[in-house]
């Protein structure tokens, strides 16, 4: 069950990263106004699919809060990184974001580093 734990507060923190870059990116740019900006960010809030990638952000610190009663933080902690390795995968095929061979090189140590800590 522990696992489950720590798959879904990976799972609800891409959600909530990949939701808010799309969210953002049909938006468009931020205003150059200070006071635009403020607007703009205050209507976001109003916005269902930036309210549903906080609520994402929510369930994931529940989940890692169940998650920390079943493991050390030094064994699950790690774990986390494969967020970054998801949002990494999922913005080349959602977004079409580059990959460079620094990207892929960060990659592969991070899947390395997972391994070394388990």
């Amino acid at each position: 069950m522990g696992y489950l734990f720590i798959f879904s507060t990976i799972t609800f923190t891409v959600y909530g990263q990949l939701v808010i870059k799309w969210t953002m990116d049909k938006q468009g740019g931020l205003p150059e106004a200070w006071t635009d900006k403020f607007m703009f960010l205050i209507q976001l809030l109003m916005n269902p699919w930036i309210l549903s990638g906080f609520l994402a952000a929510f369930l994931a610190a529940l989940s890692w809060m169940a998650a920390m009663t079943k493991f050390d933080i030094s064994y699950a902690y790690p774990f986390m990184s494969l967020s970054f390795v998801l949002v990494f995968i999922l913005s080349v095929f959602l977004f079409g974001e580059p990959v460079s061979p620094q990207k892929l090189i960060g990659f592969a140590l991070i899947i390395l580093g997972i391994i070394v800590m388990r």
